[in-house]
């Protein structure tokens, strides 16, 4: 069997219990996601702010080494990748982040971001071959080469020096695109067009994607599969239209009844439902419910349905359907899945 282009499987990252500061976070807790190589996917990370959605994009980019578990690329760890492997890697697993001014030199005109790594992963080219390439690159993600190039930074706009960020990773003619909250730093207005536009690409080129967003909303128009994480820890993972539509586990469930409707009044689920679930999740964390320092469920101290085992205990990934499961001690009674399983679960393709 063909190994998947990228994947991380029970990937953990901790930071600091060094020598002279014993103090540890986990950021990231057994992780797993699988990227085919055979056909495209669209995979949506999605938390609120801390949960570690950025630390594990990091994993999968190889600008962090996992603690624990591991990731591969073509079935290579990404530490042992040898140089020319390694390149190949480095071209075709490319990022957008979530601030594009600070990509940028603010020294260079924004010609500098695209010329540089054509020059570098396509040295065969002309100069003229160069350019023609960043200028269909740039006409892909609906920017004009005569009114972007030759500018500076400061000069575009923020939804345009995203624009760029998404035209340089094209250039490279990229498998996977690692997306980090691509549109939480423009205009409203803006973010349904550079969406759209990575789609689009994702459909038209056959280019994976790994969107990492807060935004349910936007995971559930973008994405096949959603992994949801809270402080470090997936707690659901599947299919979206069942993890969005009825979701499992009490973190996604208040996740989901805080999606506001055009009536503000209500929310997601009905009144009953959503503010029902906000008001148990505040009495629990008055109660002091909190898993134990050694170890519990994460979301103990905000959970409604917070139990004694959930304080001392942490609840594996256990299949509540087909293709979705959920690390809640309230389906204690169904399948807990394996390494392999989850990382099928996580496949993005449907």
């Amino acid at each position: 069997m063909k190994a998947p282009l990228l994947e991380a499987r029970e990937a953990s990252r901790a930071f600091g219990g060094g020598l002279f500061d014993r103090r540890r976070t986990v950021a990231v807790a057994g992780a797993s996601l699988v990227i085919p190589e055979e056909e495209p996917a669209v995979v949506a990370i999605a938390g609120e702010s801390g949960s570690g959605k950025t630390t594990l994009a990091r994993l999968l980019l190889g600008i962090l080494p996992p603690t624990g578990g591991s990731v591969r690329y073509r079935g290579t760890e990404l530490g042992d990748l040898d140089a020319r492997t390694r390149k190949t890697f480095r071209r075709q697993v490319q990022a957008v982040f979530q601030d594009p001014f600070e990509v940028f030199n603010p020294f260079y005109r924004v010609d500098h971001s695209l010329t540089t790594p054509v020059a570098r992963f396509f040295p065969e080219l002309s100069r003229a071959e160069r350019r023609q390439r960043i200028e269909e690159g740039l006409q892909a993600v609906g920017l004009r080469p005569e009114e972007t190039l030759g500018r500076y930074p400061h000069q575009l706009s923020g939804g345009q020096r995203q624009r760029i960020m998404v035209a340089r990773a094209l250039l490279l003619d990229p498998k996977v695109i690692v997306a980090d909250e691509p549109v939480s730093m423009v205009d409203a207005s803006l973010r349904a067009t550079i969406l759209e536009t990575l789609f689009r690409i994702h459909r038209e080129r056959g280019i994976s994607l790994v969107y990492i967003t807060h935004d349910l909303t936007t995971a559930y128009q973008l994405s096949r599969t959603i992994l949801v994480m809270y402080q470090g820890e997936v707690v659901e993972v599947g299919g979206v239209e069942q993890v969005i539509k009825a979701p499992k586990h009490p973190y996604t469930q208040l996740l989901v009844g805080s999606i506001p409707l055009p009536d503000t009044r209500r929310r997601w689920g009905g009144e009953e439902g959503a503010d029902g679930a906000e008001t148990d999740a505040a009495a629990g964390e008055e109660n002091g419910a909190s898993p134990a320092p050694g170890g519990g469920c994460a979301f103990a101290g905000r959970c409604p349905h917070v139990m004694d085992r959930c304080r001392g205990q942490t609840p594996p990934l256990v299949r509540t359907d087909e293709d979705r499961a959920a690390a809640c001690f309230l389906h204690e009674d169904a399948e807990v899945l394996s390494e392999e399983q989850v990382a099928a679960l996580s496949h993005g393709v449907g």
